[in-house]
């Protein structure tokens, strides 16, 4: 969802300084441009970083029964994250 809010905020920026060329007395609307492509630009990159650093994760878990009593015994667990491999 960052990703795509980088990019709309880019785009909306792009259109803000080089297509519009309104004059308003009370704001510079290529600066406004300026702010918003900066603000992309941001949160793009911060969807790239959170992207790349999620971490999943694999659980593994081996149950037995005893021959016995018939109770479920856990023999195993396991745990493996992609920073382990």
């Amino acid at each position: 969802m960052s990703i795509g809010s980088g990019i709309v905020l880019f785009v909306i920026g792009a259109v803000l300084r080089f297509a519009l060329t309104i004059r308003l007395a009370w704001i510079d609307v290529a600066l406004v441009g300026d702010i918003f492509m900066a603000a992309g630009v941001v949160v793009f990159v911060l969807g790239l970083i959170y992207t790349f650093r999620r971490r999943r994760s694999t659980s593994t878990r081996r149950t037995v029964v005893a021959p016995d009593d018939g109770e479920k015994i856990v023999r195993q667990t396991r745990r493996i994250d992609d920073t382990e491999l």
